[in-house]
């Protein structure tokens, strides 16, 4: 009798183990397909259709832009994370079910300048360099991003330019490329500053594009740091004006870069031969003979000094 029970008991224990296994099996699986995506494509996923499809048309382009820094960008639209070219060109699966229609696809020699670079900075705009872009000369001239730049064939790989500075910089600003051919000059054709040194051509609040002050010359004192002091005699006009109140930026047939020559024709645009000008009168024994005609050879210090009012040293 007991090994007829145990018979009966151990036949219980076994149905209710394999019931129990199933039913934790229906859970787990329950489980599983909630954690996994559903794999029937959402309404703004099933627009794009992947580099891997565009590849088919444009080959040599997709297999170029494999070394282009855009092939990493990444963008989420409505939840749906889009890679590489339907970044910039927005989803293609009208396109390709066209057959190639350009109007179905974002096309950027097709579009307006304003169109162009709204669409570029979508992902520039959080760039300090990018960041006033819409306020420079450049976007209200109608200069857009692929004026310049050109993420698919770009001679330049460096900011993927059309083609490597001043000589992208002259196509527009002719008058300052005439400025560099000067006896004196910036040596901005020797490469050995460029226009981006001294100017933002995305843009900033200041005139010219400046990176510094409206006058300029905390851009000059980058490189030309001696000149910036603080002194204890201050030259006004260099604090007022800045240093294009004497000098050109770009080039001069002057020594110096200097407006004007000689030196004391320039200095007397201020410096009157008579009293009630406004501005320290010059002495009477400096008559203005050819040995006072080079008024920096004495007054040596004509940026700032700390020693002489008369900036003698």
């Amino acid at each position: 009798m007991h090994v007829f029970t145990f018979k009966r008991l151990a036949i219980v224990l076994a149905v209710m183990a394999t019931v129990t296994l199933a039913a934790f099996g229906e859970m787990g699986r329950a489980q599983a397909q909630q954690a996994m995506p559903s794999s029937t494509p959402t309404a703004a996923s099933s627009q794009f259709v992947g580099s891997d499809t565009c590849k088919t048309c444009h080959e040599d382009i997709v297999n170029n832009f494999a070394a282009n820094p855009h092939v990493n960008a990444t963008l989420k639209v409505n939840g749906t994370e889009v890679h590489s070219c339907e970044v910039c060109h927005g989803p293609g699966a009208a396109h390709v079910e066209s057959g190639g229609d350009k109007s179905k696809i974002f096309v950027f020699e097709t579009k307006s300048a304003n169109d162009v670079s709204q669409r570029c900075l979508t992902c520039h705009q959080a760039s300090m360099s990018h960041g006033n872009f819409t306020r420079s000369v450049h976007f209200k001239n109608g200069i857009s991003c692929i004026s310049c730049h050109s993420p698919h064939k770009a001679r330049e790989k460096n900011a993927l330019l059309i083609e490597d500075t001043p000589a992208l910089c002259y196509r527009c600003h002719a008058d300052v490329k005439a400025a560099f051919a000067m006896p004196y000059r910036h040596r901005v054709d020797e490469k050995l500053v460029t226009c981006m040194d001294c100017h933002n051509p995305h843009g900033t609040f200041r005139t010219r594009q400046l990176r510094a002050t409206a006058a300029g010359q905390q851009v000059c004192f980058k490189c030309h740091r001696d000149k910036e002091g603080p002194f204890l005699f201050e030259h006004w006009p260099v604090k007022t004006q800045g240093c294009t109140a004497c000098h050109t930026p770009h080039g001069s047939t002057n020594a110096r870069l200097l407006r004007v020559y000689p030196v004391n024709l320039l200095c007397m645009q201020c410096h009157a031969l008579t009293t009630n000008s406004g501005v320290p009168e010059i002495p009477s024994f400096h008559n203005q003979a050819q040995k006072y005609q080079a008024c920096t050879m004495c007054h040596t210090q004509i940026h700032g000094s700390n020693g002489a009012e008369t900036f003698l040293y």
